[in-house]
């Protein structure tokens, strides 16, 4: 029976691995471990371990995260990260460790992987993000993966790209969007009883991060977006808060005080969960920010997007998203095009361009029956690409 680790740090990838966790724990060739990290551990973001505990064993936990999110605090966490996995790697003995996407704290629990000389799964490479460190981590993950799993066809042709030998490259489609059929999704009264806050006539769901690779660009461009959301008549605004990166602490800061001066009509989560966060897309308007789920599970619902700023640049997206800079006047020239006629008949034929099909059954499927004999050794897969001409 192969040990299949699964490492999650925040409360959006959780949801996405949900179900890949319970295909694991449902299979009688697999044995399930799960080490905890990141802002599941931290009371300042919801303590979202909780959570995980109702549906889950957790084996391990790693806390990580200081009080402040600078840049020398991030690297001292990811620091603690890499001695603290490798010591928990070492307890756990997995035969595989599988990751999702391209966060630090991911980063650091890879690197700890490679040099424990474990076989490492990778979720969701070969995307682009261009306006935040992720993406060298991302492709970096990739480079020390030995199985990868992508969301599009595309996206495998760029971890080939990256030298992983196309034997080892499987195109499943979004997980997260798979777990949308999978949900028994809440009512619109349940869904306001949930988190006690009345839906308006206009609704929108606003989850903004820190662009990392901008310097001091944080309070700058979400204040530009609270100047907009301020001037909207008969709209509610929830808000979910800012991960753990730097400058995510300004923002949820700027979000509380909002919410404090505008209770009737605006609400604040640091975690509404995967079922209260999908079931809210079902009674939106739209989604706002520069959240990687405004471009995967959104279109979904046929819903527009606004896509601020840079972070997302280069990831695939659905005619529903609408792309704008981060000042006030390209905000709000987006949010005029979300209530257009126009627009809004277009959303009803919009198509995802991420499929979601049996998705975990698929990749615990590859898991099981993939050897892992001498997997570690790679050679580098070289394209056929023409020399340049000098």
């Amino acid at each position: 029976m192969r040990k299949i680790c699964v490492v999650t740090g925040t409360r959006a990838e959780y949801g996405l691995l949900y179900w890949l966790m319970k295909e694991i724990e449902n299979s009688n060739d697999l044995k399930l471990q799960i080490i905890v990290t990141g802002s599941h551990l931290s009371r300042e973001f919801g303590l979202t371990f909780n959570e995980i505990e109702k549906d889950f064993k957790i084996n391990k936990k790693i806390k990580i995260l200081s009080s402040s999110d600078s840049p020398v605090e991030i690297s001292k966490s990811m620091g603690i990260a890499l001695a603290s996995f490798s010591k928990a790697y070492q307890k756990l003995k997995p035969d595989l460790v599988v990751v999702l996407g391209d966060r630090f704290e991911i980063f650091s629990a890879v690197s700890a992987a490679t040099v424990s000389r474990l076989p490492i799964a990778h979720l969701h490479g070969g995307e682009t993000t261009e306006g935040a460190f992720d993406e060298s981590f991302r492709h970096s993950i990739t480079k020390m993966s030995h199985l990868h799993f992508t969301a599009h066809e595309q996206y495998s042709n760029r971890v080939i790209q990256l030298g992983e030998n196309p034997k080892t490259v499987f195109n499943v489609g979004s997980i997260g969007v798979e777990g949308i059929s999978k949900l028994n999704l809440l009512s619109r009264e349940s869904f306001e009883e949930s988190i006690n806050f009345s839906l308006s006539k206009k609704n929108l769901l606003i989850t903004f991060h820190p662009v990392t690779l901008e310097n001091s660009s944080a309070l700058i461009q979400f204040n530009s977006l609270i100047s907009v959301l301020d001037e909207l008549i008969d709209t509610h605004l929830i808000f979910t808060k800012s991960n753990a990166d730097t400058g995510g602490r300004i923002i949820n800061k700027i979000i509380d005080k909002y919410v404090e001066n505008n209770p009737h009509k605006s609400v604040v989560f640091s975690s509404l969960g995967q079922l209260r966060y999908i079931s809210a897309l079902q009674f939106m308007d739209g989604v706002i920010g520069n959240s990687s789920s405004g471009l995967i599970e959104a279109p979904t619902f046929k819903i527009g997007t606004i896509n601020i700023g840079d972070r997302q640049k280069g990831r695939l997206k659905a005619d529903s998203v609408i792309d704008c800079d981060s000042s006030i006047e390209g905000i709000n020239n987006a949010v005029k095009k979300l209530y257009s006629s126009s627009f809004i008949k277009k959303l009803k034929s919009v198509k995802s361009p991420y499929n979601g099909n049996d998705v975990a059954k698929n990749i615990v499927n590859i898991i099981k029956s993939f050897s892992l004999n001498n997997i570690l050794k790679k050679s580098f897969f070289d394209l056929n690409i023409p020399k340049k001409i000098k």
